[in-house]
Formats: C-alpha cells, structure tokens, sequence
C-alpha cells in the first residue's frame, strides 16, 4: 500500500485534514502522530501546510521529543517556500496560539522587509480591537521592537489603548524610542489617567521621558504622579535626578 493510499480519495485539502486530528494527537503512541507528520510533509501542498501548522498549538512529553517534531514540522514547512506563505498568514490571522512560530517562519522563508510588513498588516487590521488572549498582539509588537518602518509608530499608537496592560507595555517598548511627535499627548494621557495601572504607569514615564517631549498641558498632573527622584524641569521636560 503507498503512502497516501489509506487517505482515500479527495481533494488535497481533504485528505491533508483527514490527517489533523493524528497531528494533534498528544497522548497515545507518538508514532501516529510522526507519520502523519511524514505524510503531510511530503504532500508539500499549501493545504498541507494548513494542517501542519496545528503542531505548533501543542506541547507532548518528553520535551525532546515536543522539540524534534517541531523542528520536523518547521523544516517541512519552510521547504515548500512561497506557496506556505498564504497558509501561514491565514493562520496568524485566525489563530491565538503560536504567533512566535509564525513570525520565525515567515523570518526563515521573506526577506526581512516582507516579514515587516505582514505584521504591520496583520497588527494593523486588528490591533484595536479586543483580544481574548492578548499574546499575538504582545509578539507582534515584540517583532517590530527596533525595526525601521514609517507605519511601525502609527501601528503602536493605535494599540496604546488596548484593554490588556501587557499590550499597552508592549506598545510602550516600541514607541519609547521612535520619539513620534502624534505619541505625545497619548502618552502624557495614559500617563495620568486614574485607572492606569501602576506598570503601565510606570513604562509611559519612562516613555515619555526616553522621548523627550514636554508636559505642556499636562504638567500639574504629570508632576502629581511622579514617583520619588523624577522632576520636571523649566523646559516642561520629565527627569529623573542624577541623569544628565
């Protein structure tokens, strides 16, 4: 019997998602799950891909064995190229769990500047909006931390006021050193805001402060929620004693 004869007959699509629930699979013989593994592999379709992808979203005992597969599945996925790419996007968009994955092999098959701007896109189209689990937003913004793109300030502002403060951190991460004029007032908002938690707090601080910009406007409320050793100066500028 050959390799794919047990699937039956059917679309690639259809015979590629007989095999999901085997690749999922975390408990029973590993072998079932390996050779379905094998198998999707060398499909090579985009549908393939598609279920592929899912091994991403769980964790088997022993360790070892979690990290070889999934070391399998992202060299399977990588040789099939451009054609894994829409799979992989569709994925990121609809999926919740392994976004860091994703982003590594979108990393491993674009140039650097195309992976950027998939995550802008992606960030972009819903990055406003709630998220029941805020962990693609956090390493989509962990992503752009130091990248060079005119839409990575704008992206980061439009998710300064998510509801989850992890999201807010991580957006301060990547505004703090792009000094984005637009940022100011936000900042200076979120700030001073009552119901602002203390880390988020903190981090637009010291945003704020990385930034440069002045309190103008804000300078009696900024000045009521500095922690001990900051100050503003004459300049409306926040600082901490002792810095330069």
């Amino acid at each position: 019997m050959g390799l794919f004869d047990f699937l039956g007959g059917g679309s690639p699509a259809e015979k590629a998602q007989k095999l999901k629930a085997k690749v999922t699979q975390k408990y029973g013989d590993a072998i079932n799950r390996q050779k379905a593994i094998d198998a999707l592999g060398q499909m090579g379709t985009p549908e393939a891909v598609a279920v592929l992808l899912h091994r991403f979203t769980i964790n088997v005992d022993p360790g070892t064995t979690d990290a070889d597969e999934k070391d399998i599945v992202f060299n399977q996925v990588v040789s099939v190229g451009q054609d894994a790419v829409p799979p992989i996007r569709d994925f990121l968009r609809r999926q919740d769990q392994a976004s860091s994955w994703m982003l590594k092999l979108l990393d491993a098959i674009l140039p650097p500047n195309e992976v950027l701007e998939v995550v802008c896109e992606e960030l972009d189209k819903w990055g406003g909006t709630y998220a029941r689990d805020p962990e693609k937003k956090i390493v989509m913004l962990h992503y752009l931390e130091g990248k060079d793109s005119p839409r990575i300030a704008g992206i980061a502002l439009k998710v300064l006021d998510d509801m989850a403060d992890d999201v807010k951190l991580a957006a301060l991460k990547v505004l703090a050193p792009l000094k984005h004029e637009p940022a100011r007032e936000p900042l200076l908002e979120l700030l001073t805001h009552e119901e602002t938690g203390k880390r988020v707090q903190t981090a637009a601080l010291n945003a704020v402060a990385d930034s440069g910009f002045t309190v103008q406007g804000y300078r009696e409320k900024v000045e009521a929620r500095l922690p001990q050793g900051w100050f503003v100066d004459k300049s409306g500028a926040v600082k901490k004693r002792g810095d330069a």
